[in-house]
């Protein structure tokens, strides 16, 4: 298992993503979110195809500002036949502030793989050689 200490993405937000409230949209933050799931199933599996099926329990517990440095990490929960689940974690660094990482969002991604043609396959479940260690 992933213990948080690489992001899948790590990403600066502009005031382009802004809502009228003058924080960052929560369907960024989502859209970042299921970026981030699909990158860390792709690393489990090296499948290249995955469709996403639900996303549980979003939880946001601050606001993300512009300027501030977020990062997304992600972990996976559980590899089934067909799916895979993975959580997510949400941390910013606020632009010049000195409270270090703050946690401002997690989720848990369920993907399905597919083939070409967007019918289910099966995953193989032989564990990532690159956790090791």
């Amino acid at each position: 298992m992933n213990s948080y200490r690489h992001p899948a993405i790590r990403i600066t937000l502009l005031p382009r993503d802004t809502n009228s409230q003058g924080t960052i949209f929560g369907g960024i933050i989502l859209s970042y979110i299921d970026m981030a799931g699909a990158i860390e199933a792709h690393r489990r599996t090296s499948l290249p195809r995955f469709v996403t099926v639900a996303m549980r329990e979003v939880i946001f517990h601050q606001p993300v500002f512009v300027g501030d440095l977020v990062s997304f990490y992600a972990e996976t929960i559980r590899i089934g036949t067909t799916s895979i689940t993975i959580r997510v974690i949400v941390e910013t660094e606020r632009y010049g502030g000195a409270q270090g990482r703050v946690r401002v969002t997690e989720a848990e991604v369920v993907y399905v793989a597919v083939d070409e043609n967007r019918r289910k396959i099966k995953i193989n479940q032989e564990p990532d050689k690159s956790d090791a260690g």
